[in-house]
């Protein structure tokens, strides 16, 4: 097994155990897109508190430690939602690649979606 896949089946042991627990059976999917979106939110927020985003206050060293635990929790949601999507992690993994190959052809003119050429902002069409 990958290590992708792991943590897919990791994660869905997870789901399944929080929802027996709290009784969280009957949510339906997109209530469960809802909200996991919604928790994403609320872990960006937690992110931005610990890089020193405030410019308004005086900057502390960063913790390392908690912004990668907060990129940890990141992908617990992100990993539940592909799952709650209907997405197992070949899937995840076969969107990611066309995306990625998708966003260095728009890098490179290369796309039909306008405005991402670099060599158009450089003058060099």
């Amino acid at each position: 097994m990958d290590k992708l896949e792991e943590v897919f089946r990791m994660q869905e042991a997870l789901n399944r155990e929080i929802d027996s627990l709290r009784h969280l059976e009957g949510i339906g999917r997109e209530e469960w897109l809802q909200r996991l979106t919604l928790a994403t939110l609320s872990e960006l927020a937690e992110m931005l508190d610990g890089v020193n985003f405030k410019w308004w206050k005086n900057p502390k060293d960063v913790d390392e430690d908690y912004v990668k635990e907060e990129i940890v929790d990141l992908f617990h949601f992100f990993v539940s939602m592909a799952l709650r999507s209907g997405m197992d992690a070949q899937e995840l993994f076969s969107r990611y690649v066309r995306k990625n190959q998708e966003n260095f052809d728009r890098q490179h003119g290369k796309s039909r979606k306008p405005g991402y050429d670099v060599h158009e902002m450089e003058g060099e069409t």
